[in-house]
């Protein structure tokens, strides 16, 4: 085997075992921040190794069983460790050599990695970023790729939040009761997050990230498995299901977004159509279950028009229910004006115009221009449309919406 074919593996293998590696590695030391850089002791190892030996027959195993001799080595040269090391117990005293390890325990650790990486103590984007590259296995110019943010600012949250998690003794644990139930909120949250980058990117010049959707919906997949006896994390695997099963038909050859009532929905992908019906039918009531059930109303319309609006708009009722917020009542009022009509739904978005959430927020002129047009108005929702249009950070978007403002006469603004 060459050093070139040998890296190649060792790289696709480490992509897809990092996160159990470190999750493994995590429980001996106590500190993600320690096992990542375990982890990466022992894929310096496997590029040493690999090319004179060969891969492996279980190559996960083999980077697993080397990352915890680091660790347990670790221990034993640290005074401090002593206690811990006592506590690990006999068993892992005499490590065997490189085999598989047991399923169960390298799942009870993910879980506890994935609670460990999403802890409360740490802000949104740290949690988002440290998910990612425990998780995602992204290095940290691809997050930063992603998030369209400079790469000193990704390492800067990576580091600190580390910091934080072993500043603030965190225990490496899976929480139990109402602490639990806090914690978890937070998983799915993040995981959310990362999806919703991934499927509408917030700046930059391409509509979608489809290898944050896949991340996200990996995660949500992973994440199921684990608490199968968790309904919300079945409605939010349900809802990313349905999302990405669109992903293709979302964009044309040109890059340029495709409106839901003009996307080809041969187009989307049955398959994950299919899982995201098995995963609802897990789900619970939760506002991830609700978004899901919202979600699988279109799935199941062969056209647009066949689309259950009533049922739709009713479900966006129950969603605001669940969680008030001011873009869940924007997404009913867009139910609403297909259910009962564009005027019935205008006077719901001209009530949400003095919404702080909401100021700059592109899709409420890009809404009410929608609706404006639908009621011959097309002077002001030309104006809707250009207003939308300059409020957007994402270049698709921009086109879209300028692209529409002159569609209905009169010329859009030229770019700024």
């Amino acid at each position: 085997m060459t050093e070139r074919d040998a890296a190649a593996a060792v790289e696709t293998v480490f992509r897809i075992e990092s996160a159990r590696i470190i999750a493994g590695v995590t429980r001996i030391v106590r500190d993600v921040g320690i096992a990542e850089e375990l982890a990466q002791d022992a894929l310096v190892a496997a590029l040493e190794q690999w090319p004179r030996s060969g891969v492996p027959d279980n190559p996960g195993a083999w980077l697993t069983a080397a990352a915890k001799h680091r660790a347990i080595d670790l221990v034993r040269r640290r005074d401090v460790y002593a206690r811990k090391l006592a506590e690990v117990g006999r068993s892992l005293e005499d490590v065997p050599p490189p085999e598989p390890v047991e399923p169960d325990d390298i799942d009870d650790d993910l879980l506890r990695l994935i609670f460990t990486a999403c802890h409360p103590v740490l802000s949104a984007e740290a949690r988002i970023a440290l998910t990612l590259r425990l998780l995602g296995g992204l290095t940290t110019p691809e997050i930063a790729r992603a998030f369209l943010v400079p790469e000193p600012t990704v390492a800067q949250r990576i580091v600190r939040a580390k910091r934080a998690l072993a500043t603030a003794r965190i225990p490496f644990e899976v929480p139990y009761g109402e602490d639990r139930t806090e914690r978890l909120s937070s998983v799915l949250e993040v995981i959310y997050l990362v999806f919703n980058e991934g499927y509408s990117a917030t700046s930059g010049d391409d509509l979608l990230r489809p290898q944050l959707c896949e991340d996200a919906l990996r995660l949500a997949r992973v994440l199921a498995g684990l608490m199968p006896a968790e309904p919300e994390v079945h409605g939010l695997a349900a809802l990313l299901e349905f999302q990405a099963s669109r992903t293709a038909a979302r964009t044309g050859p040109d890059g340029r977004p495709v409106l839901l009532a003009e996307q080809n929905r041969t187009r989307w992908d049955g398959l994950l159509i299919r899982r995201g019906f098995d995963a609802l039918g897990r789900a619970g009531t939760g506002p991830y279950a609700v978004q899901a059930a919202i979600a699988a109303c279109h799935a199941k319309a062969a056209r647009y028009q066949d689309t259950d609006w009533a049922t739709i708009a009713a479900l966006y009722g129950r969603l605001l229910v669940l969680t008030p917020s001011p873009v869940v009542a924007l997404n009913r009022a867009v139910a609403v004006s297909m259910a009962q009509g564009p005027a019935a739904a205008l006077e719901l978005v001209d009530e949400l115009a003095a919404e702080p959430a909401l100021r700059g927020y592109h899709l409420l002129p890009s809404v009410r221009g929608d609706l404006l047009a639908r009621l011959g108005r097309a002077a002001e929702a030309r104006t809707e449309f250009e207003r939308a249009a300059e409020l957007t950070r994402n270049e698709r978007e921009r086109e879209l919406l300028r692209g529409r403002a002159a569609a209905l006469g009169g010329g859009a603004r030229p770019d700024a």
